[in-house]
């Protein structure tokens, strides 16, 4: 078992998907997991769950498919925001469970690694954007790569609505009106 942990947008899903897809895992998100129960078959050898922390209040279930994957040598991913300390469960056993699982922690992306997913995104939308303008804009948005495709989405259409290439100009008036009340770049 290992914990994968970080905020929004750290490629936490990413890497689970990449982990999952090896390992022929079966995949199931907490929520849902909260709704329905699941059992492991014969056949099961690795499981991933993702967004573990989403599961209180019915992390009886989730005790029971731990122990179960324990029992029955199942790998398991299990990725979640924050550390099972801060999830707010009430089974004791299972906090137990989950603190002798290690955890590998990934934070927000650097400037540079939001800077190669701006220049990746754009070019998967088949826009050439010069890099002082990719520059500008990842020191000025949220460290996550979900913003960055917000952000790449946002100006992908205000372009092609103008019929012009994505500029520093462009870039700044979008992130001016997207930015909170006082928060402007």
């Amino acid at each position: 078992m290992l914990l994968l942990v970080g905020p929004e947008g750290a490629g936490k899903t990413h890497l689970a998907s990449l982990w999952a897809g090896m390992a022929n895992a079966v995949v199931v998100h907490g929520e849902s997991l909260a709704r329905a129960g699941l059992e492991l078959d014969a056949q099961t050898s690795a499981l991933l769950i993702e967004d573990a922390d989403s599961i209180s209040p019915a992390d009886d279930r989730l005790f029971h498919l731990v122990n179960a994957a324990l029992q029955n040598g199942v790998w398991m991913l299990l990725t979640a925001r924050a550390a099972p300390e801060a999830w707010d469960l009430m089974t004791p056993d299972l906090l137990s469970r989950l603190r002798l699982a290690p955890v590998v922690r990934l934070e927000a992306p650097d400037i540079e690694l939001i800077e190669a997913v701006l220049f990746k995104l754009f070019s998967d939308r088949q826009l050439q954007v010069e890099p002082p303008v990719v520059a500008y804009i990842a020191v000025r948005i949220e460290r996550s790569l979900g913003e960055a495709r917000r952000v790449v989405h946002t100006l992908d259409r205000e372009a092609l609505a103008l019929g012009r290439r994505v500029t520093r100009a462009m870039a700044s008036k979008l992130l001016h009106e997207s930015a909170p009340e006082g928060d402007a770049p």
